[in-house]
C-alpha cells in the first residue's frame, strides 16, 4: 500500500497562475491530481524550485498535500538555464527527505513531471532505491515533428528516463504510441491515466449571464470565439486570429485568455497584434489576463465555441474543460485531442493548420442552433467520464503495483 509520495515538479509550481510564464496545464494537472490523491488517502509532498525569494519553505495546501520550495539557482533563473540546476534541485529534495521524521525516507515512490523532473527523479530513484513514475506532458521528439525542435540534450535525457522508469504515464493512447514508437518505451510499463476536470466548477451554465460577467471585455454583440492558453507559437493563436478573419460575420469576436510564455512569448504577442491589425480584426480580438483556474468556466460558458489550434497536445485540458461546460470545440487533430473531441458529435477536428477550415467548422456551429445544441449536450455528457478521483484511483493501483515488484534497472 502506498501512503506517501514525493512528487517532482521542478520547473513550475502547482501554486503558480496557469496561463502565464511557464504555468499551464501541467500546473493544473499536478495540483488537482495530488489533491485527489490526498483525498484518497495518499499523501504527497510536491517539490518545486523556489522561484521567488519570499516563498515559504513549505506550503500546506490541504491535509495530505504540501508544496516544498527547493532552493536551486537564483530565483529569477530563466527556463532555458534550468537544465544546469537539476542536480542541485535533486540534492535539495534529498536533503529535505533526510530531514524528515527520524531521519528516514518516509516516501514509498517518486512521481516526476516533465523531463527536468525526470532527470532529478532518475538520480533519486537510484540513491533512495525507490520506484519512479514519470509523466512527460510534452515530448521533445513530438515537438520536433511540428517544427518546434528541442535540444538533443533533452531528447537524450527523456530516452534515459523512459528506459529506467518503473511506470510511464500517458494521457492518451496517442501518447502511448509516441512513447513506444519514438522512444522505444516498453509497452508493458506505459499506463494510460487520463486527466480529469472539476465538474463542480466546469459545467454548463447560462451564456447570457456569463457574458454579462465579462463586461470588462467590452460589448459582445455577436458570436464569441474563445482561445485559452499561453501565448507561444506552439499553441497556434495565429491560426485562431486568421480563422476569425475568415469568418463571414463582422460582429464575431475572439477572446484570448492567457499571457506571454517562454523566450519567444513577448515576440509572439507582438506578432499576433501585427497580424490582427493587418487582417483588419484588431478591434475584434479581446485579451484577458490569465485567470484563476476556476474562473475560466465563465469564459467557456460565454463562448459559442472554443478554438484549440495547437501544434501538439499530449492531452488538451482546455478542450476537456470547454466540453464540460457544454461549449463545442474546434481543435487540431493532434495527440490527445483526437481522443477528447469526437468529430461531428462533440466538436470538430481539423487535419492540418488551414485557418479557413477552422472558420468553416465555426460557421457551421454558429449558423445552426440545432447543431450547436446537439454538440453542446454531447460534449458535456462525454466530459462526465473524466474526473480527477478516477485518475487518482487508477494511480493508486499503479503505485501499489510498482512498489510490490523489483525496480526496473537501467539498460
Amino acid at each position: 500500500m502506498v501512503r506517501r509520495l514525493a512528487v517532482l515538479s521542478l520547473h513550475t509550481s502547482p501554486l503558480a497562475q496557469p496561463g502565464s510564464g511557464d504555468g499551464g496545464g501541467m500546473n493544473v494537472y499536478v495540483r488537482e491530481l495530488v489533491s485527489a490523491l490526498a483525498q484518497a488517502g495518499v499523501a504527497s509532498d510536491v517539490y518545486t524550485r523556489r522561484w521567488a525569494d519570499h516563498l515559504p519553505d513549505v506550503v500546506e495546501v490541504e491535509p495530505g498535500f504540501r508544496v516544498v520550495h527547493v532552493p536551486a539557482g537564483p530565483a529569477d533563473l530563466p527556463k532555458e538555464a534550468l537544465p544546469e540546476i537539476v542536480d542541485e534541485f535533486a540534492t535539495g529534495v534529498l536533503d529535505h527527505l533526510r530531514a524528515g521524521p527520524g531521519g528516514g525516507f518516509d516516501v514509498d515512490a517518486l512521481h516526476a513531471n516533465y523531463w527536468l523532473s525526470g532527470v532529478a527523479g532518475h538520480r533519486l530513484k537510484h540513491e533512495l532505491d525507490l520506484p519512479l513514475v514519470s509523466t512527460f506532458h510534452t515530448l521533445a521528439r513530438v515537438k520536433a515533428t511540428t517544427g518546434d525542435p528541442e535540444p538533443q540534450r533533452r531528447i537524450d535525457a527523456e530516452a534515459e528516463v523512459i528506459a529506467c522508469s518503473d511506470a510511464i504515464l500517458a494521457n492518451s493512447q496517442a501518447e502511448v504510441s509516441q512513447l513506444v514508437g519514438l522512444y522505444g518505451a516498453d509497452p508493458a510499463r506505459v499506463e494510460v491515466v487520463a486527466p480529469g476536470t472539476i465538474h463542480a466548477f466546469f459545467s454548463p451554465g447560462d451564456r447570457g449571464g456569463a457574458r454579462a460577467a465579462l463586461g470588462h471585455l467590452g460589448p459582445l454583440p455577436g458570436p464569441v470565439l474563445l482561445f485559452v492558453g499561453r501565448i507561444q507559437p506552439l499553441k497556434g493563436l495565429d491560426v485562431a486570429v486568421r480563422a476569425l478573419a475568415c469568418l463571414d460575420d463582422p460582429t464575431a469576436v475572439l477572446v484570448v485568455v492567457g499571457g506571454a510564455s517562454g523566450v519567444a512569448g513577448q515576440a509572439e504577442v507582438e506578432r499576433i497584434e501585427k497580424l490582427a491589425a493587418g487582417l483588419g480584426v484588431a478591434d475584434r480580438v479581446r485579451y484577458a489576463a490569465p485567470q484563476p483556474h476556476h474562473m475560466l468556466s465563465t469564459y467557456y460558458r460565454a463562448a459559442d465555441l472554443v478554438l484549440v489550434p495547437s501544434r501538439s497536445e499530449s492531452f488538451g485540458l482546455v478542450a476537456l474543460e470547454a466540453a464540460a461546460c457544454g461549449t463545442p470545440v474546434v481543435a487540431a487533430a493532434v495527440g490527445g485531442l483526437r481522443t477528447l473531441v469526437d468529430h461531428g458529435r462533440t466538436g470538430f477536428l481539423v487535419e492540418g493548420r488551414d485557418p479557413a477550415v477552422y472558420s468553416d467548422y465555426a460557421a457551421q456551429i454558429l449558423s445552426s442552433p440545432a447543431l450547436a445544441a446537439e454538440l453542446s449536450a454531447s460534449a458535456a455528457l462525454a466530459a462526465r467520464d473524466y474526473t480527477w478521483s478516477t485518475a487518482a484511483g487508477r494511480l493508486r493501483r499503479i503505485y501499489a503495483d510498482i512498489t510490490a515488484r523489483a525496480l526496473v534497472t537501467c539498460r
